[in-house]
């Protein structure tokens, strides 16, 4: 850890107050086949609901790294206020943890304190564009498998998030971006699209989530057709603001 600014078990980089306010929205993936919610994903609000993106702008690159642990530590919180019982899924940039044992110190203190299972966290690895070092993100990736923690490729499909980084990355989950998901019910090159990323999932032993499902066609395509059973979307829930909100249903079933 010799580039890592912790010392005496504080660091310069991650602690200290931020100039704002920050709160968590969260919203379940459920699994079609045992019809029950699986994980939360906490999703960043402004205090009184704003959207990410407002919370977002505020954070400068000098934020970065105080930002993402905050993140992990209201979600944690608020997640055993709500007698959350399924596994919280935290969103984190690659660029924000500089050294993996030494950045996860807070979410295991949060963890300890209100009693949250450290085997329920997965973490969702977003802005993967970003990372020039791909050998880092794969040290980060390791080192949470290590830990016991899983780990999943947010917006797969989409972007820079695609099939070359399988080659050096080996998530334990991929969430298939909703560009693949749009109107998978009656667009066969999606179709085509889709079930070749099934069987390559499939091989490499890696789970998938469809998300950004709003219909109930889509749902069911992606169930019976393609075999993906843990789903995402609007469809059976929206996010809901410090609270857990209530599926829709299991109409996909």
């Amino acid at each position: 850890m010799s580039n890592c600014a912790r010392t005496d078990h504080h660091c310069k980089r991650c602690e200290g107050p931020l100039p704002f306010a920050f709160s968590m929205a969260f919203q379940p993936i459920v699994d079609v086949a045992t019809q029950r919610i699986v994980t939360h994903e906490a999703l960043v609000r402004g205090i009184n609901g704003e959207s990410a993106y407002q919370v977002l702008s505020q954070v400068s690159e000098t934020l970065l790294y105080r930002f993402d642990q905050a993140c992990r530590v209201k979600a944690i919180e608020l997640a055993g206020q709500l007698d959350m019982t399924s596994a919280l899924s935290i969103n984190f940039l690659p660029n924000a943890v500089y050294e993996p044992e030494a950045c996860i110190q807070a979410t295991l203190d949060v963890s300890r304190r209100v009693g949250w299972p450290t085997e329920r966290l997965v973490f969702e690895i977003t802005e993967v564009e970003s990372v020039s070092d791909r050998g880092h993100l794969r040290s980060i990736i390791d080192t949470y498998r290590q830990m016991g923690f899983t780990t999943a490729l947010d917006d797969f499909g989409k972007g820079h998030a695609n099939l070359d980084l399988l080659v050096d990355l080996r998530p334990d989950k991929l969430k298939i971006d909703r560009a693949l998901v749009m109107d998978c019910h009656q667009d066969t090159r999606r179709q085509v699209l889709l079930k070749a990323v099934v069987d390559i999932a499939r091989q490499l032993e890696i789970d998938l989530v469809a998300e950004g499902i709003e219909r109930r066609e889509e749902a069911r395509w992606l169930h019976e057709e393609a075999g993906i059973v843990q789903h995402q979307g609007f469809y059976y829930a929206r996010p809901a603001f410090e609270a857990l909100p209530p599926i829709h249903g299991f109409a996909a079933s």
